[in-house]
């Protein structure tokens, strides 16, 4: 029936392939093929892999306008990223966690930049109006976020990385950065540090409030000195950091530890030691979170946390598909907890 049909009877040079092209590849009816390509269960599933091995054989495309218009999904979810990021590898990692467990669902990922400085409903709206998706993803979530809300009033699937203050429940995934602030903490103080330094994200966001509170908490639990690095964030400038980092280290009483929250300023860290003709390990230590094998190659080592930003990915895909589902809100969250000091 099937591969003794030529590929060009059943296509014309240039002719896209169609459901009715793949029906009568494989003699099955175009229903049929249509259900076997959306991987329905009550299909065997000896005819959904000749029809899958048929359609890579034709170089069959859906047509995302047609099933649109049939069944009113796009077929796309939306991803809201700031690509500014305090990880290095985040964009790759992260990305890669949601394609790998979107494959083989049909879905596909557009990327829409995010600012968290500019109107942070303006793509959110966008996509409402005009629906372009059918579901959003974003981070950088903040304690009050307004696509948070905008987005539970439009009854809109969507994942959040970071949590909120709402009280409605809405899904989330989120790495506990409480439980890593107290653990760097309690990691320099075993190494003898007494002055320990954190540079924050900005106030608006969730987990700066976390942050904030794990460290606090655990350098008076310690009963050591310490200081949050003022007039930048992790998203100022790096070299606006690097400036706070070098006059603090040039002050009276400069950091002997550092607690940082991100590869970058880790890295900024790093150099402000160096800058300044003190020694990692001798005069001063760094705890640092990251996602990627970037501090492998480093010298000196710096101990680190590491954060699996794929599995994040991964964990926001499937809850959204969840979701999307109508599983409800209050049954999807996850914390990642921070392994051990490395």
């Amino acid at each position: 029936m099937t591969d003794e049909i030529p590929i060009t009877a059943l296509h014309g040079q240039g002719d896209r392939p169609t459901l009715r092209t793949l029906a009568q590849a494989t003699g099955f009816s175009v229903a049929t093929v249509s259900r076997a390509l959306a991987d329905d269960p009550r299909i065997a599933s000896k005819t959904r892999a000749t029809v899958a091995a048929m359609a890579e054989r034709l170089g069959y495309i859906p047509d995302r306008a047609a099933r649109r218009l049939r069944t009113g999904r796009t077929q796309v979810i939306s991803l809201l990223l700031n690509t500014e990021h305090e990880f290095l590898g985040f964009t790759h990692e992260f990305l890669t966690g949601i394609t790998e467990r979107l494959a083989g669902t049909g879905y596909s990922v557009t990327v829409v930049p995010d600012s968290p400085g500019e109107d942070r409903l303006a793509p959110v709206r966008t996509i409402l109006r005009n629906n372009l998706a059918d579901g959003l993803l974003f981070t950088r979530t903040e304690a009050f976020d307004p696509r948070v809300r905008l987005l539970m009033e439009a009854d809109f699937p969507f994942v959040s990385h970071g949590r909120t203050e709402f009280t409605a429940p809405h899904p989330w995934v989120d790495f506990d950065n409480e439980a890593f602030a107290r653990q760097a903490v309690a990691h320099l103080v075993a190494k003898g540090r007494s002055r320990l330094s954190l540079v924050l994200p900005g106030d608006q966001f969730t987990f700066t409030q976390h942050l904030r509170y794990g460290f606090l908490s655990a350098v008076r639990a310690a009963g050591v000195d310490h200081e949050i690095v003022e007039g930048v964030t992790l998203d100022s400038p790096t070299a606006d950091i690097a400036a706070a980092l070098m006059a603090a280290r040039r002050g009276p009483k400069p950091p002997d530890g550092y607690v940082c929250v991100g590869e970058v300023t880790a890295l900024v860290a790093l150099a402000a030691l160096t800058d300044t003709g003190a020694v990692h390990g001798i005069d001063a230590d760094i705890v640092a979170k990251r996602a990627s094998p970037i501090f492998d190659n480093i010298r000196p080592r710096i101990d680190t946390v590491f954060e699996d930003l794929r599995a994040t990915g991964r964990a926001m895909a499937e809850m959204l598909l969840g979701r999307m589902a109508g599983e409800p809100p209050e049954r999807l969250h996850r914390l990642f907890l921070p392994d051990p000091v490395e």
